[in-house]
């Protein structure tokens, strides 16, 4: 990965990690309890300054972050001044407060971006138009010379007047060799020689759904302009689309119908950013909030260290009136711990097979 992709995954990370570290920090204070420590990272410390009872601090590796608050455990480095102030002396109602306003952030945040980006640069609704918006490097249509803003005008002297057309030609081809003209920015023709090659067909979460004929283009979206109200709509439409997309995949891979080798690490984070960095702003803020919407997702399943497996122990203390014992509580967060390096490891290797793999 290089520089730029490397600072694009540390910036996007960064960013939603301290939306979510925030959205803890802001309800502890709201509460009362006296926070310790908001660190932006782990491992050794870059830069750190004290402000009150807190140390702000931005650490080497940007994978996560935390707010380490006064009597979260009962290590003699984590008591409370005033032991009315400690985590643990709050109510259940409290404490869950705490715990889910970070994965909450993270969900307001996506959806204001969403919102943002649909109120600045308009609604984006797929184009009729034949226009190449992308190309995939390597592709049939990239090797052939075809370039981004083109507009396919006919393929083999059959004239192409929307994508669907395009789209139902090339399918349809079978493979054979095409004559492909297109008009380029200048209004110049260009007839190019290419041969589509047969791939994977798969559904919008990403599920193998078939086979078909593609040469490695990308549709081309037009902005409508929004006003306020239909921004603020598009925002919670957004929101709840790709909350339940992830959702969703994350029950077709326990059910086996999607490949774990499909799952991304931080840097095909930092790819995906630069690229979308590439294409203008709008993209790259979607792609931000989506981010946003997965690490909202990723904090709330019921896995201890996580905030959906504190969520869950509150709960069952709910349940029983009274906490779980320390005992299992750390066994749980072993497991959690164990889990979590292992998930990371796993998503790194992906990328670096994805790499070396092409």
């Amino acid at each position: 990965m290089d520089i730029a992709n490397y600072l694009a995954a540390v910036g996007v990370l960064a960013l939603v990690i301290f939306v979510h570290e925030l959205g803890h920090f802001l309800v502890a204070k709201w509460c009362d309890v006296e926070v310790l420590t908001f660190s932006i990272g782990f491992g050794p410390t870059l830069l750190s300054k004290t402000v009150g009872e807190t140390e702000y601090r931005l650490a080497l590796i940007p994978l996560g972050g935390y707010v380490r608050m006064a009597g979260q455990d009962d290590s003699e480095d984590l008591k409370a001044e005033d032991p009315t102030r400690g985590f643990s002396a709050q109510s259940i109602r409290e404490r869950t407060a705490i715990v889910a306003a970070g994965p909450a952030v993270n969900f307001v945040f996506a959806f204001f971006i969403f919102a943002v980006a649909a109120l600045a640069f308009g609604q984006m609704t797929p184009s009729e138009a034949p226009r190449v918006r992308e190309l995939v490097d390597g592709a049939p249509a990239a090797a052939a010379g075809i370039k981004i803003g083109d507009t396919v005008v006919s393929i083999d002297g059959n004239a192409i007047e929307n994508w669907d057309q395009l789209s139902a030609a090339i399918s349809g081809s079978e493979g054979r060799t095409l004559s492909v003209t297109v008009r380029r920015a200048d209004n110049s023709e260009n007839t190019l020689s290419l041969t589509p090659e047969s791939r994977e067909d798969r559904d919008h979460i990403g599920e193998i759904v078939g086979t078909r004929f593609v040469i490695g283009i990308g549709r081309d979206f037009d902005n409508q302009p929004v006003g306020f109200a239909a921004a603020v709509a598009i925002g919670a439409q957004q929101t709840w689309r790709w909350t339940s997309a992830i959702f969703e995949t994350l029950l077709r891979l326990f059910q086996g119908r999607l490949s774990a080798s499909d799952l991304g690490g931080p840097i095909m984070i930092g790819q995906e950013a630069a690229r979308r960095a590439d294409t203008g702003l709008q993209p790259l803020m979607l792609f931000v909030a989506l981010i946003s919407v997965n690490l909202g997702v990723i904090n709330i399943l019921p896995i201890p260290v996580l905030d959906g497996g504190h969520l869950m122990f509150f709960g069952i203390e709910a349940l029983r009136g009274k906490p779980i014992s320390i005992r299992y509580r750390e066994m749980a967060q072993q497991v959690g711990v164990f889990l979590i390096l292992a998930l990371m490891v796993f998503v790194v290797f992906n990328d670096i097979n994805r790499i070396v793999t092409g």
